[in-house]
């Protein structure tokens, strides 16, 4: 496959394999602090391609649906309480093995696992506990197609792998600095 630079010419023959979506979410406390929430930004612009971004402030009843599955869980309602606390920011991402590369950014769920072991990932150097561990990120294919569409409810993401994804991974996206995400040239 030749790949096609914004200006026109060919960068090389290489083969790239299809984008693939994830939802990544950077949680209240993170965005409690605009200098966190800045260099999480500059993080994942170096990494991804951001398809979507929202700023946003849940009620308990959509914290509630989306963690169902933990309900009853110890967790379950101090996790609810926190992701309605406050804003949040929502991402769609884009790459290469988007799932696997963001949550390898994120380290492990368990902060105090993450200092040790993991102390570059964002959660070993911006998360505070357990639950206000900095970051969000979807665990499968199938679980971000339905977490993004939480977050996005007006995005399809089918309609964007099949109209879209072939220009973004052509490299015929550029990043939008008024809106922060790439878009399209005739977008």
């Amino acid at each position: 496959m030749l790949l096609v630079t914004l200006e026109g010419g060919i960068a090389g023959m290489r083969c790239v394999k299809a984008l693939q979506l994830t939802l990544a979410v950077v949680k209240p406390d993170a965005v409690a602090h605009p200098l966190i929430l800045e260099a999480l930004h500059k993080k994942i612009l170096e990494n991804f391609i951001i398809v979507r971004k929202k700023d946003l402030t849940w009620r308990t009843e959509e914290s509630e649906r989306f963690y169902a599955e933990h309900a009853g869980r110890f967790f379950y309602q101090r996790l609810v309480e926190f992701m309605s606390s406050g804003p949040m920011r929502a991402y769609i991402l884009a790459r290469e093995d988007a799932i696997t590369h963001w949550r390898g950014m994120m380290g492990p769920t368990k902060v105090f696992r993450a200092r040790f072991t993991s102390s570059d990932t964002l959660r070993g150097q911006y998360g505070l506990t357990d639950t206000r561990n900095t970051t969000h990120g979807s665990d499968s294919v199938e679980s971000a197609k339905r977490e993004i569409s939480c977050f996005f409810p007006e995005f399809n993401a089918d309609e964007w792998m099949l109209r879209k994804e072939p220009c973004f991974r052509l490299g015929l996206a550029k990043y939008n600095e008024e809106r922060q995400i790439h878009t399209l040239q005739d977008t």
